[in-house]
């Protein structure tokens, strides 16, 4: 949003065709791709492999993928901000800065230099964990290397600095020309562009505060870290009512037993889902929809972030069963009724809200796939329903193209590439450099994927939780001998907000000092009827993870790199 206008214009690795590729905090081989929608990823890796390219992957723990890495950097978690800062300082400071064709776009290049001065590797190394000779080393490698790109996800999204990460990666992207090429980060081009058409706008962020912590909104949105406190917390415009759609914030959230606590507080809570979870069992009503077999689908949001433009419609399988309906459905006639006790609170004129009430009363009245129709025709390709209906494997539409810095420049934008709020940001990180750890005897919290247990859902199926126990704490054999732990011992976990027991599972694929639990699991609550969850309840790492602890510029929560206190259950007792 703040360096190219759009918050959907998001460059997504070019992996089919890349000669480098760093990747920091995220493990593809486990959640098939987050923001880069990648099928068969471990075939992908290993043909950049095969073709004589370089696959660096920078995480606290040897994931799936760091395992068929060229190169693992174990990482001190929440240390990527300052590891990429010192990259970009690499970059501009030994003269290896050549954006080429980007050149003409960019701003603020000489601030950039400065404000990076003091992040340079030899300072930022006891905060990265990572030393200077090989971050000078891998920041000449993707510079020198016929294509590169620098990816990363999870692990650094959800921490302190996220949104520092996320606007180092695209520098890094644009300042080794690597942005808005083959091989590097390219914008997609789907079949039915959200950009262009403009079904999601391009997003605005601070326009309006949380009422409580005054976080900022982002496109609308308040990060969920203020949810509790705003249903809690008396006064004006305290949340009493609430609508959940297939979600379990009780498990994914930070501080989950607050939420949990809040919920049930609530005059009334709508939830559209198919289980009484962990979450739906606060709720007055729930609303079932038609499940994957019984509706038609085609992703929207994810051929936007796709590694090769595709369209692809997958008709139901099974008829709708009388009287269900599907989600679209119910979202329509609860918009409906909101619409008609919500008129006087609806912003703008009676002419405005006339045509938005008309809108909405047009819209409820199209099936999803007569809305995708309409969609094609105004999108870019000679593609109409009845070709996606004959191809139900999907439809090629060609690799990732060059086109962002043509599309920025036919408009007239330049690319900051100093956002104000990251000027203001960086001197405060700058003074985080001199690290200390405040207490020897804590160990940092990571979260954790599993193939077969993205999400919370997943535990409710027996072929998915077949097999070994997942929800158990890693932990490097270094930091059990000092506990005198052994392995398989239930140890009881704490942090600010709460404390937990799961087993141990001792393992050198995890950075000493460093602990991981897996997220989604929790499923012992009372009142839950989640049958084959409940056999394989394990514990929820959101019952450690603190709501106060966030990003200071989107006020996300930062669900990795919390202290905690690790200690045989019996000692803990």
């Amino acid at each position: 949003y703040w360096l190219y206008g759009h918050q959907f214009l998001l460059p997504i690795p070019d992996i089919d065709h890349t000669q480098y590729m760093l990747m920091l905090g995220g493990n593809p081989l486990a959640s098939n791709g987050s923001i880069m929608t990648v099928p068969d990823v471990r075939k992908r890796l290993k043909a950049l492999q095969a073709r004589g390219g370089k696959l660096v992957v920078v995480d606290p723990r040897r994931t799936e993928t760091a395992a068929i890495a060229d190169e693992h950097l174990s990482i001190r978690p929440s240390g990527d901000a300052a590891f990429l800062l010192a990259m970009v300082h690499v970059l501009l400071n030994e003269s290896l800065a050549r954006p080429g064709h980007l050149q003409a776009l960019l701003q603020d290049l000489d601030a950039l230099t400065a404000a990076v001065a003091p992040f340079s590797p030899e300072a930022t190394a006891a905060q990265s964990g990572i030393d200077a000779a090989t971050t000078r080393r891998l920041t000449r490698e993707l510079a020198q290397a016929e294509s590169g790109v620098c990816y990363g996800r999870m692990g650094v999204s959800t921490q302190v600095n996220g949104v520092v990460c996320q606007w180092a990666i695209q520098v890094i992207n644009i300042l080794t020309g690597n942005l808005d090429k083959a091989g590097g980060a390219l914008v997609t081009h789907p079949a039915i562009d959200l950009v262009k058409t403009g079904l999601i706008g391009p997003g605005h962020v601070g326009a309006w505060h949380s009422r409580v912590r005054q976080a900022p909104e982002f496109g609308g949105e308040l990060p969920v870290s203020v949810l509790a406190e705003e249903i809690l917390t008396p006064g004006r415009g305290q949340i009493r009512a609430m609508v959940t759609s297939c979600g379990n914030p009780v498990l994914s959230t930070p501080n989950g037993r607050q939420l949990d606590q809040a919920l049930s507080q609530l005059d009334f809570m709508v939830s559209v889902d198919f289980y009484i979870n962990e979450t739906t069992r606060h709720a007055h009503v729930i609303l079932p929809p038609t499940c994957f077999v019984e509706h038609d689908h085609y992703d929207l949001v994810f051929m936007h972030f796709a590694v090769r433009n595709v369209a692809r419609y997958s008709p139901a399988i099974l008829a709708k069963p009388d009287g269900a309906l599907h989600d679209w459905e119910i979202y329509a006639g609860l918009a409906k009724r909101y619409a008609q006790h919500a008129w006087a609170l609806e912003r703008g004129g009676t002419t405005q809200r006339l045509k938005g009430m008309l809108t909405r009363s047009a819209m409820s009245r199209l099936r999803p796939d007569q809305l995708l129709a309409l969609g094609l025709r105004k999108g870019a390709y000679p593609l109409r329903m009845k070709q996606l209906r004959a191809a139900p494997q999907g439809i090629d539409l060609g690799p990732l193209r060059p086109g962002l810095a043509q599309s920025l420049g036919k408009k007239g934008r330049a690319i900051p590439l100093l956002p104000a709020a990251i000027a203001r940001e960086l001197p405060m990180l700058a003074l985080t450099l001199p690290d200390a750890t405040p207490d020897p005897d804590a160990l940092t919290l990571i979260g954790r994927r599993d193939v077969r247990s993205n999400n919370s859902w997943m535990h409710n199926s027996e072929r998915l939780v077949s097999g070994k126990a997942r929800c158990v704490l890693w932990m490097h054999p270094d930091d059990a001998a000092r506990r005198g732990l052994a392995d398989g011992q239930t140890v009881q976990i704490t942090s600010r907000v709460g404390q937990i027991a799961a087993p141990v599972f001792i393992t050198a694929d995890i950075r000493p000092g460093v602990v991981s639990l897996p997220h989604g699991w929790g499923h012992g609550r009372q009142g839950v009827k989640l049958g084959v969850a409940a056999q394989h309840a394990g514990v929820s790492l959101n019952d450690l993870t603190d709501d106060q602890l966030t990003d200071r510029l989107s006020g996300n929560a930062a669900l990795n790199s919390l202290s905690v206190h690790v200690a045989a259950l019996d000692e803990a007792a």
